[in-house]
């Protein structure tokens, strides 16, 4: 493990392995870095690959107040210290971050994605208007458990009945760990999940090569936002996995991740 430092001062701890062009794996809720540590074994043959905690989990540190400007920052960060240009892959919410970066001026290259977790039809209920502000009073008050319960209820779509149940898994403890930084997942998300079409504004500047993942068997919603989000230009490609969902097998993604960033990679 190493550490760079953003510009608030905030340290952020990453692990490097691999060789090739920088590519960092930017995680979504809940996720560390070593989450990602199968990808990023598998991805480390062609690539420089940089798995991080982002602020608030893990070994990395946090600020006194959160703005999404900030995790750019902790981005910006890492690209520096990967040679001042990277490739991103992002996962869920952390592919929002991903184009959020791109979006805002950050030195990538080129930009993967796998679903994004968009609400932008009525398959499923949308984010209720108070959302993040109920997840900051529920973590204010240190109530982490009923922050992943919320979270996985409003947010993912469970059951109140399967959460409660979920309670008691051995997993729940590293969930409560990171539970304080679930309201700058909602923060970064925004708008995107209010049952509303796609608004192409936030991403216009975004003229990178974008892959845009999605799998055909999880939430239909997810399937939906990852087309919309592909119509938005000519730059986004949509490619669907047959057969996965959500949390989708590392070796199915790899070889796809491998194919589309290597075709943009420098010799």
């Amino acid at each position: 493990m190493d550490k760079v430092f953003s510009v608030d001062g905030t340290a952020i701890a990453f692990e490097r392995r691999g060789a090739g062009p920088a590519l960092v794996l930017v995680g979504g809720a809940f996720m560390t870095r070593h989450a990602s540590a199968e990808l990023a074994d598998l991805l480390s043959g062609h690539f420089t690959v940089f798995t991080y905690d982002r602020r608030g989990r893990g070994d990395s540190g946090d600020g006194p107040s959160y703005d999404v400007r900030r995790e750019v920052e902790d981005l910006d960060a890492l690209i520096e210290r990967a040679g001042g240009e990277a490739m991103l892959f992002g996962m869920s919410s952390g592919a929002v971050l991903a184009l959020e970066a791109a979006a805002r001026g950050s030195a990538v290259t080129r930009l993967a994605l796998y679903e994004p977790p968009f609400v932008t039809d009525d398959s499923r209920p949308p984010l209720p208007a108070d959302y993040v502000a109920h997840l900051e009073g529920l973590v204010e008050r240190g109530a982490y458990g009923d922050a992943v319960a919320y979270f996985m209820t409003a947010a993912v779509g469970l059951p109140a009945e399967a959460v409660e149940g979920m309670r008691q898994a051995p997993f729940w403890a590293d969930m409560e760990a990171t539970a304080p930084t679930l309201p700058h997942d909602g923060r970064i998300m925004g708008e995107t999940m209010s049952g509303r079409p796609l608004s192409g504004d936030r991403w216009r500047t975004v003229t990178i090569p974008v892959l845009v993942g999605s799998g055909d068997a999880g939430a239909p919603h997810m399937l939906t936002g990852a087309r919309e989000l592909a119509a938005l230009g000519g730059n986004f490609t949509l490619q669907v996995f047959p057969g996965q969902e959500h949390d989708i097998a590392p070796h199915l993604l790899a070889p796809a991740l491998t194919s589309f960033l290597t075709a943009g990679a420098r010799p």
